[in-house]
């Protein structure tokens, strides 16, 4: 699962190499966190979300298939100061 949105994410971003998942599974749900550079969020959200939600369906279907409940979240990497 973590391969599958580690390859959608790597598409759609300009700084591949800042994009890193993770993947944590607990004893009901399975959460896959996306962390990409400030300037990418955009790329990975879309105009009212489209693209995140549509994210969110495809791991959501890939998840019902194996029967593990799964969710995406999205973080953002602070800029250092």
């Amino acid at each position: 699962m973590k391969n599958l949105v580690e390859l959608l994410v790597k598409s759609l971003v300009d700084n591949q190499e800042q994009v890193n998942v993770s993947e944590t599974s607990g004893s009901s749900i399975t959460v896959i966190e996306i962390s990409v550079a400030p300037e990418d969020v955009g790329k990975i959200i879309g105009k009212e979300g489209r693209i995140a939600n549509a994210l969110r369906t495809v791991v959501k279907a890939a998840g019902a298939k194996q029967n593990k409940k799964v969710t995406v979240e999205i973080v953002t990497k602070d800029k250092e100061a």
